[in-house]
């Protein structure tokens, strides 16, 4: 049987909201129903559960905040384990379930597989937490990407990279990754005119890394690039740096917010991309919100970043069905892709405007992880 993980977003919040309003208003209630299939479980549970449970926030707020207008807004997710095939199967049963949008997958390659359904049932696929650039096509009407590409992200990289004077540059990506994503780190790297001295291909779900590490290090580089979840470019870095390696570490924002909790539970230190506004700035608006709201939803005393980028996809997802609302219900797909097309919103220092396509954000900041978990630069 395949397992099942329901977030009933906003659901004993809204309850209160319910008994307050007149019998007639009640049975009105509108629910707008999104899918998301995550990965739960596996070698990337940490980062699927953060980007669930950002979201969950979100539509618990929004719920709370709507419930006199009888609106939820509710979450149903699927454990995919980080397994494309059974993102696409969950994608698939979502779709058939009568679900009006899918939102925040957390497997890229997962993505790719459920395009041709996304598009063939013209349901919305917005805020997926991968820079995936495979799914940024401009052949596809149904997806709306949140948060910046893998190519934004490999710029900025690779810039900083030259700017060191790094030459010996060695590439770490998953073996399941897309070819967009490994053209566009190509395309980076060559328009700095850096050629790879070695790429390494690893799988996400291996039990060993020493492989790759010992061909990493013989290669003796200045520095390695990956795109690949926090696990294994955890334990890649853990043996390079127990090896004495010189050089510096690159992480996409893929790895998240469990990289940066796991180097620092071993005092490693590295440079991560960031798609969202850092988790510990409280004088912006959308981070300090964030971080009320995942206090009201699971008592949570400090965001992450992985947890922050689930949250804002939440938002947009909220913007927009509140957009179609205003239409009339039933909030139908297509009513929901209207509303995306064109939306522009604020939400206190993070800013996401599909009027000029389906790239909501450009956001890529770089940042330091120093060895005691303190975002430095």
């Amino acid at each position: 049987m395949q397992r099942r993980n329901f977030v009933l977003a906003g659901s004993a919040l809204f309850s209160g909201g319910i008994a307050a309003l007149p019998a007639s208003q009640a049975a009105q209630l509108t629910t707008i129903k999104f899918g998301q299939s995550a990965s739960i479980s596996g070698g990337q549970a940490s980062y699927g559960k953060d980007v669930r449970d950002g979201i969950a926030a979100a539509f618990a707020a929004a719920s709370k905040a709507d419930a006199a207008k009888g609106v939820r807004y509710e979450l149903a997710t699927l454990d995919d384990g980080g397994v494309k095939a059974r993102c696409a199967n969950n994608v698939a049963q979502l779709i058939e379930g009568g679900t009006t949008a899918i939102i925040g997958l957390t497997s890229g390659a997962g993505a790719e597989a459920c395009i041709p359904a996304i598009e063939q049932a013209q349901i919305p696929l917005l805020g997926t937490a991968s820079g995936n650039m495979a799914i940024r096509s401009g052949n596809i009407s149904s997806a709306y990407h949140v948060r910046a590409g893998y190519d934004l992200e490999y710029q900025r990289m690779v810039a900083y990279v030259k700017d060191f004077g790094l030459r010996r540059v060695g590439v770490v990506y998953l073996q399941d990754t897309s070819k967009a994503n490994m053209e566009a780190m190509n395309e980076a790297l060559s328009s700095m005119g850096i050629v790879p001295k070695v790429a390494v291909a690893i799988d996400r779900n291996s039990a060993s890394f020493d492989e790759a590490s010992n061909t990493l290090m013989a290669s003796k580089l200045d520095c390695v690039l990956f795109t690949a979840n926090a696990a294994p470019v955890a334990a890649i870095i853990e043996q390079m740096s127990a090896a004495k390696y010189p050089g510096l570490f690159y992480a996409s924002s893929f790895a998240g917010q469990d990289l940066i909790d796991t180097l620092t539970a071993k005092q490693r230190s590295c440079i991560m991309s960031m798609v969202v506004p850092r988790p510990n700035a409280s004088g912006v608006n959308v981070v300090a919100q964030c971080q009320r709201d995942m206090n009201a939803y699971d008592n949570r005393t400090r965001i992450g970043m992985t947890a922050l980028e689930g949250y804002i996809a939440g938002r947009i997802a909220v913007e927009a069905a509140r957009s179609a609302l205003k239409a009339g219900v039933p909030v139908t797909r297509a009513r929901m892709k209207e509303a995306l097309a064109g939306l522009k919103a604020d939400l206190g220092g993070y800013r996401v405007d599909f009027g000029a396509g389906t790239q909501g954000s450009r956001y890529v900041d770089l940042i330091a992880v120093d060895r005691y978990g303190r975002l430095v630069g």
